[in-house]
C-alpha cells in the first residue's frame, strides 16, 4: 500500500534498498542499469555512484533533475531550497566532494536519517551528522507541493555516523 503522504520519488527510491556494489571489477547489473538510464559515461559502481539513486528515483518518477546528477553538489543548484524535512534531496559536504541522498528521518541522537546510495558500498538508510549539511533542496515543478512538513519521523539506529560514500 502506499502512503499518499510520502513524496513519489521516496517510494521508487525505497524499492532499491539493499542493492550494494560487487567487490572487483563486476558491475551490480541495477547499478550498471541506472548508469545507462541516465547516459553516464563510466558503466563501474566503482566509480561514486551516491548521484544516481535520487537521479534515477527523480527519472522514474518523471521529475527533473540536474544535468550533472553524477556531482553531488549540482544537487544544490537544482530545485528550490527548503528545510531538511521528509523527502528532500540533502546535500553533505565530504573530504574529496559531496554526499546526496533523501531525507527520511532523524535517530534518537537526531542525527539526520538519509536514505542514500553509495552508502557503505550500499543503498541503506544511514545517520547524517547536521553539521556536513550543505543544504537541501525540492522539486521546482508545480505540481510537487513541499506540504509535507513538520517533525521528522524518528528512526531506530545505535550505529556510528556515515563517514564511507565513496
Amino acid at each position: 500500500m502506499i502512503d499518499a503522504r510520502t513524496p513519489p520519488w521516496i517510494h521508487a527510491a525505497r524499492r532499491y534498498l539493499g542493492v550494494r556494489e560487487i567487490p572487483g571489477l563486476e558491475t551490480n547489473p541495477t547499478i550498471g542499469a541506472w548508469l545507462y538510464a541516465l547516459r553516464a559515461w563510466w558503466r563501474d559502481d566503482e566509480t561514486a555512484w551516491c548521484g544516481a539513486l535520487p537521479a534515477i528515483a527523480m527519472q522514474e518518477c518523471e521529475l527533473a533533475y540536474p544535468k550533472a546528477w553524477y556531482r553531488a553538489r549540482a544537487w544544490l543548484d537544482w530545485g528550490k531550497p527548503c528545510e531538511a524535512t521528509y523527502g528532500a534531496v540533502a546535500v553533505f559536504e565530504r573530504s574529496g566532494g559531496g554526499h546526496v541522498g533523501f531525507v527520511v528521518g532523524q535517530d534518537h541522537m537526531s542525527r539526520l536519517m538519509i536514505l542514500g546510495g553509495n552508502q557503505g558500498n550500499a543503498v541503506t538508510i544511514a545517520p547524517f551528522e547536521w553539521r556536513r549539511l550543505l543544504g537541501c533542496r525540492w522539486p521546482a515543478e508545480p505540481h510537487v507541493a513541499l506540504d509535507l512538513v513538520g517533525n521528522l519521523p524518528r528512526l531506530a539506529h545505535t550505529g556510528p555516523a556515515s563517514r564511507d560514500e565513496a
